[in-house]
C-alpha cells in the first residue's frame, strides 16, 4: 500500500466517494473506507441509487414497510434514498466537525425530471434538505439554464449546495455568479454565512470520451496528438476562473462577512479510455482547496499505484487554452460538444430515474401483504 492518498489530501484535495449504498453502509464499509482510505465525503446521483436498490436485498425490510403503508413510489424512493444519505451523514459527522463543516459530507440530489423547472428544483430542494435533516447535506442542483437562478435562490435560504453536471467555462462562471448572489441574500436576510457551503461538480471523463470520438473520427495525426487533452484543459481552465473569481472584490465583502468559497470538485473522474492511465483525472489534477469524487475502482487504483506530484493545475493555464483552441481548429466545436454534454447528462440521470421507479414499484408490489 503506497500513501498516495494521504499524500493527495496533503496538497488540499478532500476525497470523495462517488458511491453510496445501503450495504456500503450496514457492513461497515463506508467507516472504513473513511478510517483507512482517507474518504472525507460522499456523492450520490439517480445511476448510484437505481443500482444499489435493483442489487440484493438490503431495502427489502424498508420496501416491505412501505408496501404495507401503500405509497406511491415516488414517495417510497425518496424515503429509501434520503435514509442512506441521512445515515451516511452520520458516519461522516465526526469529519463534518473536525473540518470545520468542510468535509464530512453527503449529497442528494433534486428530481432530475425538474432540471428545467426552476420553482420546483427550488421546492424538492427545500423538501430534501426538511427530509435529510441533517447540518452535513449538499443538495445537487444541476447547472441547467433554470438551474443557476434555483441555486441562487436556495443559496439565498441557507441551504448548502452541490452544483453538477457543469461542463462548459461560460456556465461555470454562471454558476460561480449564482453562489454570490445566493450568499448576498442570505446576508440581507440576517443569515450566518460561515454555515453555507457549496460545491461545483466540473465533469471531466465525458469531455474527452466525446472530443476524442470526434478526433478519431478525423483521422489525422495532428488530431490524434490532441487525444485525451481536453478535459484535463477544460477542468484546469475551470481553476482560474476559479482563482479569478474569489480573490475578486466581489467576494472579499462576502468572506469579511463569514463566507466559505465554493471548491471547486472534479466529477466523472473514473477513466472511460483504456488508451490512459487510470489515475489521470485524479493526479493530474491536484490543485489547493479541491474536491475529487472518485468511483471505487479509482479510488483503490490512486491508493495503488497514483503518482502525487504535487500541485499540476497551477501554470498551466496557457497551455490549456493552446489545447483547446487546437481542438477548435480542427473544426470541433467545443460550445457543441458541452451543450451535448450538459443536455446528455440530464437525460441519462432522467433515464435512471425512470429506471429507479420502475425498479422500485416492481420491489413494492413484490413485498405488498396479500390482501385478507
Amino acid at each position: 500500500m503506497t500513501d498516495a492518498l494521504k499524500r493527495l489530501s496533503d496538497e488540499g484535495v478532500a476525497i470523495w466517494l462517488d458511491d453510496l449504498s445501503r450495504k456500503r453502509i450496514t457492513s461497515g464499509n463506508l467507516a472504513e473506507l473513511i478510517d483507512q482510505q482517507h474518504v472525507v465525503g460522499v456523492t450520490t446521483n439517480p445511476s448510484i441509487f437505481q443500482k444499489a436498490i435493483s442489487q440484493g436485498d438490503g431495502y427489502d425490510q424498508q420496501l416491505s414497510d412501505l408496501a404495507a403503508r401503500k405509497v406511491t413510489v415516488e414517495e417510497a424512493i425518496r424515503m429509501i434514498t434520503t435514509a442512506d444519505v441521512r445515515d451516511a451523514a452520520d458516519i461522516l459527522r465526526s469529519t463534518y466537525e473536525a473540518t470545520g463543516g468542510q468535509d464530512g459530507r453527503v449529497s442528494i440530489e433534486v428530481d432530475p425530471r425538474l432540471a428545467h423547472d426552476t420553482k420546483a428544483t427550488v421546492a424538492e430542494a427545500k423538501q430534501l434538505a426538511w427530509l435529510v435533516d441533517r447540518p452535513n447535506t449538499l443538495i445537487k442542483i444541476p447547472a441547467t439554464e433554470a438551474g443557476i437562478p434555483a441555486i441562487a435562490e436556495v443559496i439565498g435560504l441557507g441551504i448548502s449546495v452541490n452544483v453538477t453536471l457543469i461542463f462548459s467555462l461560460e456556465r461555470y462562471r454562471k454558476v460561480m455568479d449564482a453562489f454570490l448572489t445566493g450568499l448576498e441574500k442570505a446576508k440581507e436576510r440576517g443569515l450566518d454565512l460561515s454555515d453555507i457551503h457549496s460545491v461545483a461538480s466540473f465533469f471531466v471523463s465525458r469531455v474527452d470520451t466525446e472530443i476524442d470520438k470526434r478526433i478519431d473520427a478525423l483521422g489525422t495525426d495532428e488530431a490524434k496528438a490532441l487525444r485525451g487533452k481536453a478535459a484535463l484543459a477544460n477542468a484546469r481552465l475551470a481553476y482560474q476562473a476559479y482563482e479569478e473569481i474569489f480573490s475578486g472584490e466581489r467576494w472579499a465583502a462576502l468572506e469579511k462577512a463569514g463566507a466559505r468559497k465554493q471548491r471547486p470538485l472534479w466529477a466523472s473522474t473514473g477513466v472511460k479510455d483504456k488508451a490512459y492511465e487510470d489515475t489521470m483525472y485524479v493526479t493530474e489534477l491536484v490543485a489547493p482547496n479541491t474536491v475529487n469524487t472518485m468511483p471505487e475502482a479509482t479510488l483503490f487504483a490512486t491508493e495503488d499505484h497514483g503518482e502525487i506530484k504535487g500541485d499540476a493545475v497551477s501554470g498551466t493555464y496557457e497551455q490549456a487554452r493552446a489545447d483547446l483552441d487546437a481542438v477548435e481548429a480542427l473544426g470541433i466545436s467545443y460550445d457543441e460538444v458541452v451543450q451535448l454534454l450538459e443536455d446528455e447528462g440530464v437525460e441519462k440521470f432522467e433515464d435512471a430515474w425512470t429506471d429507479l421507479l420502475k425498479s422500485t414499484e416492481a420491489e413494492l408490489k413484490r413485498l405488498a401483504p396479500s390482501e385478507g
